[in-house]
């Protein structure tokens, strides 16, 4: 579903992506972990169409969108959703206005089937009765979880996924985490997730990938993972799941 080549992206002289290879499986969930700053978010911006390559290649579903621009791009990406880090609801819109958000702008549906997709997506991510509240009446879970509900509700093919329990105790992240399973399995679609939350990666990833000074140096399935040698693998195990215990348990 989703092919990079060589894909290489600077800013100012900082190298972010360098000879960036990587190919997602149509129906998969991969999961790219890595530090802070190694691009992670900048490859996601390059699938939603946000960002052009330095050089390489970025195919969707067979059509290089790194060479396209203007509707011709929108058309490529426009069954591409995404979550962001922060949510990024609309503060002025109540809830069940920002989940019906899409498809009251381009979807070109009924208003009642539009009030019934929306809220049916609240529902899924355990919003019922929320649907006039303002975001400010919102935690940072709950508006984690209408962010997953307007990215939903249009049923994209492919499901981008910023960091999405970044801010959120443990409890509230492993929800999140359930909930992306769960629309997964609801949407059967393409999901990608960039986090540095390893449970959570071995929670919702079919496979695994590492980013590294650019490049991805690792991408395998979850046991693959766990007894990996790689150095930069070991450090986030080490830091992120206590010794002894066990975490497909």
């Amino acid at each position: 579903m989703i092919k990079a080549k060589g894909l290489c992206k600077t800013y100012d002289d900082i190298v972010v992506l360098k000879d960036f290879d990587l190919e997602i499986n149509t129906g998969e969930t991969l999961v790219i972990l890595g530090q802070s700053g190694v691009g992670k978010s900048v490859f996601l911006k390059h699938v939603n169409g946000l960002e052009k390559p330095d050089a390489g290649s970025l195919e969707i579903d067979g059509v290089t969108i790194s060479d396209l621009s203007g509707p011709q791009l929108y058309k490529a990406i426009k069954n591409t959703g995404m979550l962001f880090q922060g949510g990024a609801l609309f503060d002025s819109l109540t809830v069940i206005e920002n989940t019906s958000f899409y498809l009251d702008q381009h979807g070109k549906v009924d208003p009642k089937e539009i009030e019934e997709r929306a809220l049916k997506a609240l529902d899924m991510v355990g919003l019922k009765g929320t649907e006039y509240k303002m975001p400010s009446e919102l935690s940072g879970g709950m508006k984690k979880r209408a962010a997953l509900a307007r990215l939903i509700v249009y049923r994209p093919q492919i499901l981008l996924y910023d960091e999405p329990t970044t801010g959120l105790d443990p409890i509230h992240a492993a929800q999140i985490s359930d909930l992306i399973v769960k629309t997964q399995q609801e949407l059967k679609a393409t999901s990608v997730v960039v986090t540095h939350d390893i449970p959570s990666a071995l929670t919702v990833g079919d496979r695994l990938a590492v980013l590294h000074e650019g490049r991805i140096i690792f991408i395998g399935d979850k046991e693959s993972f766990i007894k990996s040698k790689e150095e930069i693998i070991r450090n986030f195990l080490e830091n992120a799941i206590p010794k002894g215990v066990n975490p497909y348990a």
